[in-house]
């Protein structure tokens, strides 16, 4: 008889951090051996597999599709297990869209405080396929102990914000989150808060 080794479980397309990841653990009772092999289709083209090069007899279980698909296109991915001569079933995932479902993540701040003024650049982790969208950040600025925030928003990508500081004297923290307008706005967490000590008096 065919022997069939056990098929990947909870396999999951998912987004986090900019990314469209495959994930899946592996089945009960599978060999240390055992690797993995990925292939994803379109919504439109049903039943046209396409291979992914990357992800073909590796030993992870995952598999990083964000710059293979198109990000306009609603896709699902599949992957088996293969031990020898032996392979599971094909398992499949359900179908995810990279805009609408795309889960982002907080920028990094690089805050540069001068003498009147402090400089805020946001950075994005981003994969180099999406560099290209429309990519903003809201920035909040307030004083370490208040609740009041003030707020510049739809700073794009690579815009830097300058606060004039002239009549602050203090502890100041500042927060930012990315956003995508994807056919809505979409946001991620509000990043740590980066303080910076604002002094004056020589």
């Amino acid at each position: 008889g065919n022997v069939l080794l056990p098929p990947p479980q909870n396999v999951t397309l998912l987004s986090k951090d900019f990314e469209m990841l495959l994930t899946w653990t592996p089945g009960g009772g599978s060999p240390p051996d055992v690797t993995y092999t990925v292939r994803y289709e379109s919504w439109e083209r049903r039943g046209k597999w396409i291979k992914v090069p990357h992800c073909k007899n590796i030993h992870r279980t995952s598999c990083n599709l964000t710059c293979v698909i198109s990000n306009y296109v609603k896709v699902r991915a599949r992957v088996k297990a293969a031990s020898g001569r032996f392979s599971s079933p094909w398992v499949e995932s359900q179908f995810k869209e990279y805009l609408l479902d795309v889960e982002l993540a907080p920028p990094v701040l690089h805050v540069n405080v001068r003498e009147n003024s402090i400089h805020v650049n946001a950075s994005f982790p981003l994969p180099p396929c999406v560099e290209s969208f429309h990519w903003t950040y809201d920035l909040n600025f307030w004083e370490a102990g208040s609740e009041d925030k003030k707020q510049y928003e739809n700073n794009f990508r690579k815009e830097s914000v300058t606060i004039n500081t002239t009549a602050l004297r203090g502890n100041y923290c500042l927060s930012a989150r990315s956003s995508l307008q994807s056919p809505d706005f979409k946001y991620s967490n509000f990043s740590q808060p980066v303080c910076v000590l604002l002094n004056h008096e020589g």
